[in-house]
């Protein structure tokens, strides 16, 4: 089962505050793009909206948003107010460098600016999402944007595409030594393919993956079982799972279970 991880912390509440559907892309667009993602919020106040790191590229067309967002190592917050609308991309993990026209390790950890990325087409989409009063409107806007902008994808790139997409496909990967075994690659070339194509490291993707799980077995679960939960992740042991989980969320597996199970309304 391909995993794709989006990593929206208290899932529950968000849907109280903004809704969120997801589209495919243009035909086209396939190889390149993983699906678009549409949110519309009406809020009296403001939502602080945290989300899990990623190693995709998100290029986002929103009130104050607008730009291109490489894979991050940090739980990432965006705030929510008023009434608005937008819409994101999520590309394929390997499948941006087309675009950017340099190395995505580039990227890592920052935000570009959309017109640093796109030009003025760029901006010109990101005014036709503002003025769209309809999910195909943006839909459409954004796609006649990539569309005029991609190029082929080159073979290395889609090397690293399949290799996130073993990844994705096979939970038991937790080492980089058997991503290497699995892709016909040394630690070594992995590393250079991931730094220009995926933007992080192979390491780091492969723990990107286990603690989205984490993150999804402790919402589903009403009471988790940590040491088997960590187990099942191909940690060592619970201490070493419970720092890597905290580092990266910001909480305890405990605290974001608890998180999780809290009414919205109070």
């Amino acid at each position: 089962m391909r995993r794709i991880p989006r990593g929206i912390v208290d899932e529950h509440v968000a849907r109280t505050k903004f809704t969120l559907a997801r589209h495919a892309p243009a035909p086209a667009l396939a190889e390149f793009v993983d699906y678009h993602w549409v949110l519309r919020w009406d809020l009296d106040g403001h939502h602080d909206q945290h989300v899990l790191p990623n190693i995709a590229v998100h290029v986002t067309f929103f009130p104050g948003a607008c730009g291109v967002s490489g894979p991050g190592h940090t739980l990432f917050t965006h705030r929510l107010t008023g009434r608005a609308h937008g819409l994101g991309v999520r590309f394929r993990p390997g499948c941006f460098r087309p675009f950017l026209g340099a190395p995505v390790r580039t990227l890592a950890d920052r935000s570009a600016p959309l017109a640093d990325v796109f030009g003025a087409l760029g901006t010109e989409a990101a005014e036709s999402v503002r003025n769209a009063s309809a999910d195909e409107e943006m839909i459409a806007a954004v796609d006649n944007l990539l569309i005029a902008k991609h190029a082929p994808l080159p073979p290395a790139a889609r090397t690293a595409a399949a290799a996130v997409e073993t990844i994705a496909d096979d939970p038991e990967i937790t080492r980089v030594d058997q991503l290497g075994a699995a892709a016909g690659l040394s630690a070594r070339a992995l590393q250079r393919l991931f730094a220009e194509h995926v933007g992080c490291t192979p390491k780091w993707a492969i723990r990107i993956y286990r603690l989205n799980d984490a993150a999804r077995g402790l919402t589903d679960s009403r009471t988790p079982d940590y040491a088997d939960l960590a187990a099942r992740l191909g940690y060592s042991d619970q201490p070493h799972f419970t720092r890597d989980f905290r580092a990266v969320t910001g909480s305890s597996p405990g605290e974001f279970a608890r998180s999780a199970r809290r009414d919205p309304t109070s």
